[in-house]
């Protein structure tokens, strides 16, 4: 039972959790109090996802305390986190395709024999009691994004959770969607639960939230602020931080050149199938960088995948290096003359079950073939050469590229798709996660690539690295790039607003 003298629902203090190479939390707080709905704020890689994992059970905590309703917790499974009231509504949901909606919601929570049509008045009992629309004898894969977060949330009140934790529960919903599910979570936090609510965007927070928590770099940098006195502008700029040391000094000024990419009205739909990047217009010329800020989740992946050819658009134009590239896949676009550095560097652009030189040759593996075999001391030959020329610090080449770290992971990548000599370099957080030799390493690769008349786009999070290095800022929110900047006299409070959602003049 929950302590009555306790007003906190969640109290976590001095969370570390540890990777190999990576402190993922490192000292970080949370305080969530009964019936409240508390905003979790914080760009990618910030932690917000590994402490809630903490408070769900997913994890254990290497150091620190979590307390629940008043008592001190440590769980070793999610079960444990589910038994003290702790439900969680992950991005991606956890439902058995072919079940209905009621053996969803109970699987896993009832007796192995159940009476199907009692199971079903009872969760469509729950549905009516919190707003949560949901036909109990429908099979899930008939269902709608939306209607399948309903089943999620239904799967946590069917086992009574009294602490929400809902992760990014609007990216699935219209705008309709989500301001039904706004009604809802207040329903749960007026009745006594507590809403923990992780999101990107800031005019929702301010809208459905009591109260906020900013991490960043796994700390927590702002707690329990009030959301009804805090500005949207100044949550942004608590996420993305003050100017960091890291930070190269600003490049020298460079000449400007012909258009080498060139967006006009272009759309496209997200991974669930809703509108992610909206009426985009984006011009980049050669010998200039131009940047995109933005709080994460507003579109920024979305357009460079649709620069790469990895999304495909439902209108607009796209002229790469003079070639009309719309509707074209990725290939016609390298030919064009794309270098293209993806924020999921293992995965989308290294492959982690290949080595170190298979990954190196992998964009120009055509190049090393003696008749219809690769030759293997050529492609050697070649992977030595960029290692050597980009800093890559590796022991064997034929050793699997999972064994490098992150700044030799960059090292290597940029340098496989910078030696074709693209004409535009299309960087996405080229410096997520290195240290300061190696986003200074690679900020200098992208102002090298600038001064030889490549156009780049670069998307970072990293707010002081665009106002460093880029000659032209653009902002993202919401899918649509609505200010444009110039770094050198923008102010980080009007690059804030923007961020935070305001409508920008062209400056």
């Amino acid at each position: 039972m929950p302590d009555a003298a306790s007003e906190d629902a969640v109290l976590l203090r001095g969370i570390w959790k540890r990777f190999p190479g990576v402190v993922a939390n490192a000292g970080a707080n949370l305080r969530v109090r009964r019936g409240t709905i508390h905003a979790v704020l914080g760009e990618n890689g910030a932690g917000k996802s590994t402490l809630m994992n903490v408070l769900s059970g997913v994890y254990r905590p290497d150091e620190g305390d979590l307390v629940i309703d008043g008592r001190a917790r440590r769980f070793s499974s999610p079960a444990d986190a589910i038994a003290a009231g702790v439900g969680m509504v992950h991005q991606e949901f956890r439902l058995v395709p072919t079940f209905t909606v009621a053996e969803n919601v109970v699987l896993g929570a009832s007796p192995l024999r159940i009476d199907k049509r009692d199971i079903s008045a009872r969760v469509d009992a729950l549905a009516d009691q919190y707003g949560l629309a949901a036909d109990p004898t429908r099979p899930v894969w008939q269902l709608s994004m939306g209607e399948r977060q309903r089943v999620e949330i239904l799967k946590a009140l069917w086992r009574d959770a009294r602490v929400l934790i809902l992760d990014e529960p609007t990216a699935v919903l219209t705008p309709a969607e989500a301001d039904e599910l706004g009604g809802i979570i207040r329903r749960m936090a007026d009745e006594g639960r507590s809403v923990i609510f992780i999101s990107h965007k800031l005019d929702e927070v301010k809208a459905f939230c009591d109260e906020a928590t900013v991490l960043r770099g796994g700390k927590t940098v702002a707690e329990s602020l009030d959301v009804r006195e805090i500005e949207p502008t100044r949550m942004a700029e608590l996420m993305v931080g003050d100017a960091g040391a890291s930070v190269a000094e600003r490049p020298a000024p460079h000449p400007v050149g012909k258009p080498v990419l060139e967006l006009r009205g272009v759309n496209a739909l997200g991974s669930r199938g809703l509108p992610a990047l909206i009426d985009a217009d984006l011009t980049v010329n050669e010998g200039e960088i131009v940047g995109i800020a933005g709080v994460s989740g507003n579109g920024q992946r979305e357009l460079a995948d649709v620069v790469a050819g990895l999304t495909p658009t439902t209108s607009g134009s796209i002229v790469l290096a003079g070639v009309d590239v719309a509707g074209r896949p990725p290939r016609v676009r390298f030919k064009a003359g794309l270098a293209y550095i993806p924020e999921d560097r293992l995965g989308v652009g290294l492959a982690p079950a290949l080595s170190v030189v298979d990954n190196a040759i992998l964009r120009s593996y055509r190049a090393h073939r003696r008749g219809p075999l690769l030759a293997v001391e050529r492609c050697k030959r070649f992977c030595e050469g960029l290692v050597e020329k980009f800093g890559v610090k590796v022991g064997n080449v034929d050793d699997r590229i999972g064994s490098l770290s992150g700044g030799n992971l960059q090292r290597l990548l940029l340098g496989r798709e910078l030696s074709g000599e693209p004409r535009l370099v299309l960087a996405a957080q080229p410096t997520r996660g290195l240290d300061v030799q190696g986003v200074r390493a690679i900020q200098q690769l992208l102002v090298d690539q600038r001064d030889a008349d490549t156009g780049v786009l670069l998307i970072s999070e990293d707010l002081d690295e665009l106002l460093t290095l880029a000659d032209r800022l653009f902002v993202m929110s919401e899918g649509r790039l609505l200010a444009e900047f110039d770094p050198t006299t923008a102010t980080r409070a009007e690059i804030g607003a923007a961020m935070a959602g305001a409508d920008g003049a062209m400056r």
